[in-house]
């Protein structure tokens, strides 16, 4: 058990992945505006983050390697999460019409999300089992939603400040972005990794 929350606190705080291995930098910056469309983005990346880490870990154990054709798996990957993206879009417009609405643009933009990719590639390079990488996958998910939600408030509070001409926009937002990073580092001396 232990062992799993190790996974979980380096996967949220230590090596967060947006603030420590900057993937999911577009989403990260382009969604973060208000907290409501992160608090979306957060949950459509959790949800489709961890069924193609399920998917993926299958994929490369039962049909990569045994068939020894690794070199695959960057395109295979890529083809399963855009599947599963159109999967869940699908399954979703006709089960709950509700969630899909309040998804919106987000599960589109899932598939070009880098983290989801990241991850699966991750959790086979780190040689994790079945249940280590959904528990890394959910714990990245989480990471990314409360990075993503931290920012977005973050930028609703600087759009009420009145700041420099030079200063509005992006560049006051990748400065906050920094900061934020920074004050992610400090969770480094907590697990030894």
């Amino acid at each position: 058990m232990a062992h799993y929350l190790v996974i979980f606190v380096v996967a949220v705080f230590v090596n967060n992945i947006v603030l420590s291995q900057f993937l999911g930098i577009c989403p990260f910056l382009g969604v973060s505006k208000k907290i409501d469309t992160a608090i979306g983005m957060s949950g459509a990346v959790a949800f489709v983050m961890t069924i193609a880490t399920i998917v993926t870990f299958l994929l490369q154990k039962y049909a990569l390697e045994p068939l020894g054709i690794e070199y695959l798996q960057t395109i295979s990957f890529i083809l399963v999460i855009a599947f599963l993206v159109q999967l869940v879009e699908i399954v979703l417009k006709k089960v709950s019409p509700a969630l899909y609405q309040a998804l919106g643009v987000f599960l589109p933009l899932i598939t070009t999300n880098c983290t989801i990719l990241g991850v699966a590639i991750m959790v086979i390079q780190k040689n994790f089992t079945l249940l280590e990488s959904v528990v890394f996958a959910i714990s990245t998910a989480i990471g990314f939603g409360l990075a993503l939600i931290l920012f977005a408030g973050i930028r609703e509070q600087l759009s009420m400040v009145k700041l420099p001409k030079s200063m509005e926009g992006t560049p006051i937002a990748l400065i906050a972005a920094g900061i934020l990073a920074m004050a992610f580092m400090g969770f480094s001396g907590i697990v030894a990794i």
